[in-house]
């Protein structure tokens, strides 16, 4: 039998890093704010998802109200990029704690590109960007969780083949536990099973 380390959440201190290293890989979206005084702000977020097509709407957390959730609650707009693999060095460096009022786009030297339907920029070098609609901001024991809706999406034409995306085209980079990052490893397709076909399986 597997034998398994047992840990309280309630009277351990390591819980952040513990699920950061557990639930891997995460996502990483490149979020894009801008503050109410029109300031730019771009930083990385781990914490991301999506949660619904039908309208399309999003997820990001943030632990702690940090420069993103502020302006969020400013303008009640952002907009989600692209985090592509060959760029983790710059992805990184948005994370640092610039003081409030510099932007990362021009400390970094990453080029705004103007978004269709919101106010905050899209990264330009990025593949794919959501641009989205704050609809909700829950606070969710440390951290806030935003929920946005997609009003428009704008990829790369070079991310398709055809009318395919390609993953390998999209260079995802996704967030592990401590300072790991990785990028895509093996891809299998592996269809979705109707119960008919389970059915049809040869089991032992």
């Amino acid at each position: 039998m597997t034998q398994r380390r047992e840990i309280d959440p309630a009277g351990s201190s390591a819980v952040y890093p513990l699920l950061g290293a557990l639930v891997t890989p995460r996502p990483i979206a490149w979020v894009s704010t801008v503050s109410d005084e029109g300031v730019d702000n771009l930083a990385p977020h781990s914490f991301y998802q999506v949660v619904s097509t039908r309208p399309p709407v999003v997820m990001i957390a943030s632990i702690g109200e940090k420069d993103t959730v502020r302006n969020i609650r400013a303008v009640g707009e952002f907009v989600v990029c692209g985090s592509p693999a060959s760029m983790i060095d710059e992805i990184n460096l948005t994370s640092v704690e610039f003081p409030h009022g510099v932007s990362e786009f021009d400390e970094i030297g990453l080029t705004r590109e103007p978004s269709a339907r919101v106010r905050p920029p899209r990264v330009a070098e990025s593949p794919y960007a959501l641009e989205c609609r704050c609809i909700e901001l829950r606070e969710v024991g440390n951290a806030i969780l935003v929920l946005g809706e997609v009003v428009h999406i704008a990829i790369t034409e070079d991310a398709f083949e055809g009318d395919v995306l390609e993953a390998t085209r999209l260079d995802p980079v996704a967030r592990l536990g401590g300072s790991q990052w990785s990028s895509l490893g093996e891809i299998r397709d592996v269809p979705r099973l109707t119960l008919e076909e389970f059915g049809s399986i040869s089991r032992p």
